[in-house]
Parts: C-alpha cells; structure tokens; sequence
C-alpha cells in the first residue's frame, strides 16, 4: 500500500490531521489498535478554545459543535467559602465551548468515512521502519494479515504510550517530566448543572471541578490519592467530600444525583522536546502531556495539527520544507507556555502535601490577586481560551 503521510493513532489529532489534508489533496493512511466503537465511547472532557473551534470549522466538522456544545463565556474560582468569577469574554472577547472529546472523535470518524478515508481500526503489531531515509513505511497486522505502507512522511498521534515517540533513538531524545503526587477521582451524574460555567475550587481537603456535559449529565472530579481505589468511595462519602469543597457561604451547592460512572486519574506534566526525527513527527499525547487543570491537552493536540497541516502542504503543493524543518520549534513556543498555564493552575489549586502553613495561604493569596486585579485576571483569561500570542 502507497501513501504520502502514514498517521499512527485515530485521536482528534490523527483524524483530524488526515482530513485537512484531504481537503487540500493530500492522501493519508490512518492506523488505530482500537475499535471505532471505542474511541467513540470513552469518555473524555472537551473544552474547547476558539482557535479549536474555528478549525474544526474550516474542516467541516463543526456543525454539531456548534448545535449541541455548551459556549462558556466565563469560569468560577471557589475557595475560602465564596466564588468569585472570570468573565473570559469580557477581558479577552473570546470565549470557550463545552463539548466532550468523544463527540468530536465521532464527528472526525464520520468526516473521514463519508470522505472515502483510510482508517484502519483494531490493528495490531504496529512498527515504523526507515524514518532516516526518504522512503518510510509502517508495518501492521489487520485482520490477522500482516500489511504494510510506504509513505512520505510518518506522523505518530498515538498517545504517550505508543510506538511513535519509542522510534526516535533514545540518544536523539529530549524528555522532561514531573509527575505529580495526587489524582483526581471523577464521577458522571445524572444531575441538573451545578451552576452555568465551570467550578475550580481551592480547598484545604483538596481541590474540586465542576463541569457540565449536558443540562441531565454533568462530571465532576476532586482531588484525591492516585493509588487509591474507587471501591473505597460510596456514592455518599463522594458527595459528603464535593459539598465540603465546592458548596459556598452563601447557600450555592452542587447538585447531587445517580452516579453512573467513577474512575481515577493520575496527573503528569510531559514534553518531548524531540518532537521530530528524520521523516518522522509527533503530534498530541505522544509528544506532551498537560494535567487536565488548565483544560489544554485537546487544544494543544490541535495546535499541533494545523502546524502540520501549513507544513505538509508547503511541502506538497511548493516543494518547500522549511515548515517541515522549523515544526518542533513552532510547536514547542504554545507546548511549553500551555505547560507553565496548567502547572500554575495545578499549583495555586491543589492541596500540596509539602506545601507549609505559610505555602498554603500564599495559594490564597494568589487567587485573591487573581479575581481582584484585572491585569491578573486577563492574564488568566488570555491563557485559558487561547489568545496569548507564542
């Protein structure tokens, strides 16, 4: 089988990637170890920025988007008893939508099936072989029959733990990672909203989110110990610990309901700083990882895909590869301001064991700065939905 860009990973960053280059004539073989009715099926949280929204969009994929996500034009901070609000659309004119990862892999599916797309789902035995020549190809096993594709270019969108980010020789490599000492428990509710926007709360127990999915399903998370088990938390001691975080003085509380799904998450910051080798790029999950604080991994994986996208086209349609040579240093400028933005969140919110008295209420301190300086809360702001210029 002959291609010009083999894509490894069937996330928003593979298909997406694989159908804006079909909009500009560009062929593209997608592989996935999962089903479609998997990644169709998990659940993930989506908070989309504008510039996110305005690319699916441009890849007409955005029409359920836009009918059925939720436009946020501000967020909640909770601590200290009381909630104090960012208006996202009044410091920086944009604002943010609501709209789970899930759904945007289905509007990405149905894109490329409708489009005639080589998707191949529920490979196994992916392997990448000549990166360092100019004719690359990948081998596969699909319904028990072994296959292989040439292509131009390898493009690896298959998460943290794929094959892609293991092809480029450990010596060539440049990790950095800090892997944090707590997780978040998440619950799915059938529940009324908490409230209109998203709910981060600062609290002495630990930190807490609140964030709607639909007007009958919202997910909630707090902070609790990564190597703990969700049979240890009953449906009460779970809303004893929300209304202990999140609920204010003034009588404004989460809304409990039936708890039909709970799972953990652990909390890592990653960036391969490596981001491209020989014929060879990563995109998304494989080359960065964000704790989900800041809401940045969907977008980041985004941001990387329209940089590939500009590139590859210069490449095909001009034969230049300047775009192709400079990709790691133009994603890497966004990678690492959105790595600062989540770290600072994840700092200022969570309960840190090894934070002092003192460390604890510089915390308080800075949210305070940060709901009563407008400076501060456009900084904010700008970092949240997008707009900060890298």
């Amino acid at each position: 089988m002959r291609t010009q860009v083999g894509i490894i990973g069937a996330g928003p960053a593979g298909l997406l990637l694989s159908h804006l280059l079909h909009l500009r004539g560009i062929d593209s073989v997608v592989l996935e170890r999962r089903g479609r009715d998997e990644i169709e099926s998990t659940i993930r949280a989506g908070v989309l920025e504008q510039g996110t929204m305005d690319l699916l969009t441009e890849a007409g994929v955005g029409e359920r988007m836009k009918a059925e996500g939720a436009v946020h034009h501000g967020f909640e901070l909770a601590f200290e008893g009381q909630r104090r609000r960012i208006d996202l659309t009044g410091l920086t004119g944009k604002s943010i939508t609501v709209y789970a990862q899930h759904e945007v892999l289905k509007d990405l599916v149905a894109a490329r099936v409708a489009a005639g797309g080589k998707v191949f789902f529920n490979v196994s035995d992916t392997s990448i072989h000549g990166i360092e020549t100019d004719h690359p190809s990948l081998r596969f096993v699909y319904e028990g029959e072994p296959h292989e594709v040439q292509c131009d270019y390898v493009i690896g969108c298959d998460g943290f733990h794929g094959v892609s980010r293991a092809a480029i020789p450990a010596v060539r490599r440049e990790d950095y990672e800090r892997v944090f000492p707590f997780g978040w428990f998440g619950i799915l509710v059938e529940a009324p909203p908490s409230s209109d926007e998203l709910i981060y709360a600062r609290h002495e127990r630990g930190f807490a989110l609140v964030s709607t999915r639909s007007p009958n399903v919202q997910r909630m998370y707090f902070q609790c110990d990564p190597a703990d088990s969700v049979d240890r938390w009953s449906d009460d001691r779970i809303w004893s610990e929300l209304h202990a975080r999140v609920d204010s003085s003034d009588g404004q509380h989460v809304v409990e309901g039936r708890i039909f799904q709970k799972n953990i998450v652990g909390m890592r910051s990653f960036v391969s700083a490596t981001m491209q080798h020989g014929r060879l790029f990563l995109a998304g999950d494989a080359a960065h990882i964000v704790p989900p604080t800041g809401a940045k991994g969907l977008n980041l994986a985004v941001a990387d895909v329209r940089v590939l996208t500009a590139a590859l086209v210069a490449f095909y349609k001009e034969g230049r590869t300047d775009l192709l040579d400079a990709y790691s240093e133009t994603a890497l400028r966004r990678i690492w301001r959105a790595e600062h933005f989540s770290y600072w969140m994840t700092r200022m919110m969570h309960r840190l064991d090894d934070a002092s008295p003192f460390e604890q209420r510089l915390q308080v301190a800075e949210l305070e700065h940060v709901t009563t300086s407008r400076a501060a809360a456009t900084a904010m702001a700008e970092n949240y939905v997008g707009a900060v210029a890298v």
